[in-house]
């Protein structure tokens, strides 16, 4: 593979309509805000990748957030390193910047969610999800994008902590030596309900692995709302020194339900603001995985709902703190400290170990189908 996008021919594939073709899209508008927002493929199965990137571009995202599946550049089909040059032309074609993400469900195993995991006791199986995010950083490389994204799993059954985080460790070792070799950042995301399910749980990591620098954090939004103990615009300035990709949503407190913009809790301007002022310089993703029937409609709603909230962000007076001042549209829970954002920050980074309390739920609407794990 090629460092960046190559000019080879595609993989054969003739483009419908305007699929091949890249097409204008509107210009990002930095006086709004110096955000670049973007939309994950997970929320867009039902397009062919092609005409999901070309949707992006036409309603004017500054990039995309590529999850790796069977259904948009499938990593373990083959010709994969020919299928990504042409993808890496679309991209630039259309002038989308891209993050690569490892989140699909069932690309490894066709009847265990997410699995298997970096947790497993099977060392060849932990193997195989080793095997994926070392091709996810080479599909990086090659598309010339952002970060990869990543999580931990969820501790099997059996398992006790101090083995979990152990294999946690080491299976990371060799993706984190490719990461660095490829100049891509690894960002590793808490997952409500997995290992590594707090910000507090991603600096036990970090420390554990000695602090690499290809090491960093994609922060969700609506996990921060889930279940961390300060409101999302808290978490956003206590990790700024570490974000390498942000994911996007609405939430309520206590639920891991992705919920399209309005539908939740967050007061997103203060959120956006402090990305903006924490010089945050990746894409911010919108994340929609069980929304992909209305797909189209939500990217366009969503786009259009964070330049809103661009709009309407401005400057806290000095001394403000969203953690002293919570929200009409997202209180904060009973159990969050009362302390300012920059306290926040020195306390979560001294406190790697500490775990959430905060009790969640997956919403009660999904239980008609078999049980999907924390994770959406």
């Amino acid at each position: 593979m090629s460092a960046r996008p190559g000019a080879a021919p595609g993989d054969g594939t003739r483009a419908r309509g305007n699929r091949g073709r890249a097409r204008p899209r509107a210009p990002h508008d930095s006086s709004t805000t110096p955000l670049r927002f973007g939309y994950g493929t997970n929320g867009l199965t039902d397009l062919r990748l092609d005409d999901a990137l070309g949707l992006l571009a036409d309603l004017g995202y500054d990039g995309v957030g590529l999850t790796l599946d069977h259904m948009h550049l499938d990593p373990l089909a083959r010709g994969l390193s020919a299928r990504t040059r042409r993808v890496a032309r679309r991209l630039n074609a259309l002038g989308l910047g891209v993050t690569v993400e490892t989140g699909a469900r069932y690309v490894l195993d066709a009847r265990r969610k997410h699995g298997p995991s970096l947790l497993d006791p099977d060392p060849d199986d932990r193997s195989r999800r080793v095997d994926l995010l070392l091709r996810a950083v080479r599909v990086a490389a090659d598309l010339g994008a952002h970060a990869v994204h990543c999580f931990s799993g969820v501790t099997p059954a059996g398992t006790d902590p101090d083995t979990a985080w152990h294999r946690l460790t080491e299976a990371l070792a060799p993706v984190l030596d490719a990461a660095t070799t490829a100049g891509v950042p690894l960002a590793i995301e808490p997952e409500p309900g997995h290992l590594l399910a707090t910000v507090a749980d991603f600096h036990r990591l970090r420390h554990a692995l000695d602090d690499p620098e290809t090491l960093g954090l994609t922060l969700d939004i609506g996990h921060c709302q889930c279940l961390e103990p300060l409101p999302p615009a808290d978490c956003v300035r206590a990790t700024a020194p570490w974000l390498r990709h942000v994911q996007i949503e609405d939430m309520r407190r206590g639920i891991h339900e992705h919920l399209p913009f309005g539908d939740g809790e967050i007061d997103f301007p203060p959120v956006l603001a402090a990305l903006a002022d924490a010089g945050y310089q990746g894409l911010t993703v919108v994340e929609l995985p069980r929304h992909s029937h209305a797909g189209p409609h939500h990217a366009e709603h969503s786009l259009r709902f964070l330049h809103d909230a661009a709009r309407t962000t401005t400057a806290p007076p000095a001394g403000y703190s969203d953690a002293t001042e919570p929200t009409a549209t997202a209180p904060r829970p009973t159990e969050a400290p009362q302390t300012t954002a920059q306290h926040a920050a020195t306390s979560i980074a001294a406190t790697p170990t500490t775990p959430s309390t905060t009790a969640f739920t997956t919403p009660a609407r999904h239980s008609a189908t078999p049980a999907e794990g924390s994770t959406p």
